[in-house]
């Protein structure tokens, strides 16, 4: 990387001073100075402004001390120079649909917490919501871990075990027994360090009522990813948010009966065909609005039904494991496979082509309508997701979707940080907030593709070789 002009260290501790990173983590760090200057660099602030070109960025302390135009950046004379000409800054986008497991098969989830969170930081994901835990100590422990500095990854919000009723379709998730057990369980794992929780498909109306109320009462927020019970329903109960949007809704259906899951075999095709500037899902949104209910975006993990995309990239294929690459290209056939299609669907093939392009017109009349949008990847489905790719493909669909690169960066980095609570600390560069930026080559403004372009992630102010940590787990997405 053409980048270093000047190369000036005092010999002075880490940019965290609190923090001693471990030779595990050190082996990935490429920038670590008491000061560091970003130098004419094109700046996307993640608050919706328009790209700022030729600007120097201040980093001292693991915070962001200045912003200016380069020829009148004042920089500091023991500060290392970094020329970024060619190159744009954005904020560390803040992934709110991160999990930290991957499918087996079988409804078998293994948790990927050793390649994860270096593939969520190499792709410039600074912070994470995990977003329902199947190992809830896992992810507790790797993000203690994170934070002392022993092992590499993004800030967590670790989200506890999945709030579900009975009839689970994976064993691993324990199923509530009525509302005093969800009431026990919020309690319980806020006691052991969770921050937030997620409802799940088979949740009764009571049990849900009961954990909202728990964990608003201790400043925890709730989503869910919701069948037995609707949207409407739900912001009515005091959800704080609603996983992946149109296409898990199921009050449209006729046949949907209170507090159960419905079974719809061609509820795709009806998806497909609902009319979003109208009607029932027009009232819905406004419904989520009124509410201050926020949707999370998760379009990579549908896209991978629709057939004919995305195109298999080779570095997603690398990660992972040979049986984990052989079953996905194979589930992937399927998903395209014409014939099979027929046999399912009928003469008119996949319905998720349709019920794709309506899930991305709603959450663009979401937003439109004055609706909080969050983003994130989810890497379940077919196995074709995974992190950090997974997030830099959701900003790419945002664009997609009909948003601006400045309005998916803006969803991607403040949406996230302002639902958390962090936005007076990450979600955009400006003086005062934490240094955790993402250095990409080229300029998403103009051909958001180039947002895979990363190359140094700052977390921190500390400046962590991307590459390097791809490297390190290559083939292993899929067993760790």
């Amino acid at each position: 990387m053409r980048n270093v002009l000047i190369f000036v260290l005092l010999g002075s501790c880490s940019l965290v001073a609190a923090q001693t990173l471990s030779p595990e983590v050190k082996e990935f760090v490429k920038v670590d100075a008491p000061v560091v200057a970003l130098a004419h660099v094109r700046v996307i602030d993640g608050s919706g402004a328009a790209a700022r070109d030729d600007q120097t960025i201040i980093l001292s302390k693991g915070k962001i001390e200045s912003l200016s135009e380069a020829g009148v950046a004042k920089i500091p004379a023991n500060a290392q120079i970094m020329d970024l000409h060619g190159y744009t800054v954005i904020p560390g986008l803040v992934g709110m649909h991160d999990h930290m497991f991957y499918p087996m098969g079988n409804v078998i989830f293994g948790e990927m917490a050793y390649s994860f969170p270096r593939l969520y930081l190499a792709g410039g994901v600074t912070t994470i919501r995990t977003t329902g835990s199947l190992e809830p100590y896992t992810d507790l422990e790797t993000k203690k871990q994170i934070d002392a500095g022993k092992i590499p990854g993004p800030k967590m919000h670790v989200t506890g075990p999945y709030l579900e009723g009975p009839g689970a379709f994976a064993v691993q998730l324990h199923q509530l027994t009525g509302p005093e057990d969800a009431t026990k369980t919020v309690n319980y794992w806020m006691d052991e360090g969770v921050d937030n929780f997620k409802a799940y498909m088979f949740i009764t109306p009571e049990e849900l009522s009961a954990a909202i109320t728990a964990a608003h009462k201790r400043g925890a927020k709730v989503t869910g990813h919701l069948c037995s019970v609707g949207f409407r329903e739900a912001a009515a109960l005091g959800i704080d948010d609603l996983e992946h949007g149109l296409v898990v809704d199921t009050e449209f259906f006729a046949e949907k009966k209170p507090g159960e899951c419905p079974d719809i075999p061609d509820d795709i095709q009806r998806y497909g065909k609902l009319d979003v500037q109208s009607g029932p899902v027009r009232e819905m949104i406004l419904d989520l609005v009124h509410h201050h209910v926020a949707v999370t975006s998760t379009l990579p993990v549908f896209e991978m039904d629709v057939p004919g995309r995305p195109t298999m990239q080779r570095r997603v294929l690398e990660a992972l494991t040979p049986e984990a690459r052989s079953a996905v290209l194979t589930n992937k056939l399927r998903a395209s496979d014409q014939t099979l299609l027929r046999k399912r669907y009928g003469t008119d093939g996949s319905p998720w082509s349709a019920a794709f392009k309506q899930e991305m017109q709603f959450e663009h009349e979401f937003v439109k309508s004055g609706g909080l949008l969050l983003a994130g990847l989810d890497p379940t489905g077919m196995g074709g997701v995974i992190a950090g790719f997974g997030d830099q493909r959701e900003v790419e669909l945002l664009v997609e979707a009909g948003f601006t690169t400045l309005e998916a960066i803006h969803i991607s980095t403040y949406n996230g940080a302002q639902y958390l609570g962090e936005a007076d600390k990450v979600g955009t560069i400006a003086p005062g907030k934490q240094a955790d930026l993402v250095v990409v080559k080229g300029d998403p403004s103009q051909k958001i593709e180039d947002i895979e372009n990363v190359e140094i992630v700052f977390k921190n102010g500390i400046g962590y070789d991307s590459a390097k940590l791809i490297e390190s787990v290559r083939g292993m997405v899929g067993s760790r």
